[in-house]
């Protein structure tokens, strides 16, 4: 039974996530704010089709820490479902994105017409101005920046090196850096959905303040995902004992 649910999801997002593209195409010529509308209307969809067709719900914790001015916010990132869910939970979100999604049709269009933000891994320092130039902008426009600090997708449990384009936008702009942690990669792993019947946790961590040297703004950062994250993990595997 829960490779036909999980089956009956994959299909159906397919086909909602097609027909929302060609649908929508005629607001790519519109405002920007038309093709965040798109996006968020396709995140409540798919948001819908999980907890519809596989039980998959989700609980953000810690709103409350969320300032009340720009802030960036880091996340670790295990799946799909976190470039998903940040389109509902936050207002007009900007993601930072490698630049390689560009090429995918509609979807990179979309990304750009929205404000979106990629990046050239390999394009040094150069890159990472531009980068920094955007996210400004985006802030001043009162929308939250969202990175991933891994730069990729992990596994849960995983845990690769932060990558320095945080810290260089966290010294730059001088705002807080809300770190979150979830379990997502426990139900929706890179390979795709493998769960059902299942609870997503992502907690909204304590801010951390600017103006900090550059290796304990790192470290602060690194230790509170990781930590909260394993922690969240545990909690996810004991809800999958359960079932």
């Amino acid at each position: 039974m829960t490779r036909v649910r999980v089956t009956a999801f994959r299909v159906c997002f397919l086909a909602m996530t097609v027909v929302v593209a060609v649908l929508a195409m005629p607001l790519l010529l519109g405002p920007a704010r038309w093709s965040v509308g798109v996006q968020r209307v396709w995140g409540r969809g798919v948001l819908l089709l999980l907890r519809a067709l596989v039980g998959v719900t989700h609980e953000f914790r810690g709103r409350d820490r969320l300032p009340d001015g720009p802030c960036l916010i880091a996340a670790k990132h295990q799946s799909a479902w976190d470039t998903i869910v940040f389109l509902v939970e936050l207002p007009a979100p900007v993601f930072i994105f490698k630049k390689e999604l560009l090429r995918i049709p509609i979807y990179g269009w979309f990304c750009l017409r929205s404000g979106m933000i990629p990046i050239d891994r390999n394009g040094g320092g150069r890159a990472l101005r531009r980068m920094i130039n955007r996210v400004r902008s985006r802030l001043a426009a009162h929308r939250p920046v969202i990175i991933f600090p891994e730069g990729t997708r992990v596994k849960p449990g995983e845990h690769r090196g932060y990558q320095p384009g945080v810290a260089g936008l966290y010294r730059q702009l001088d705002v807080p850096v809300v770190p979150v942690a979830l379990n997502s990669g426990l139900v929706w792993p890179k390979a795709g959905l493998c769960r059902t019947d299942f609870r997503i946790v992502a907690e909204y961590l304590d801010p951390i303040p600017p103006g900090l040297p550059r290796k304990e703004f790192m470290a602060r950062l690194e230790q509170a995902i990781e930590t909260a994250t394993g922690r969240l993990l545990e909690e996810g595997r004991r809800q999958l004992a359960r079932s």
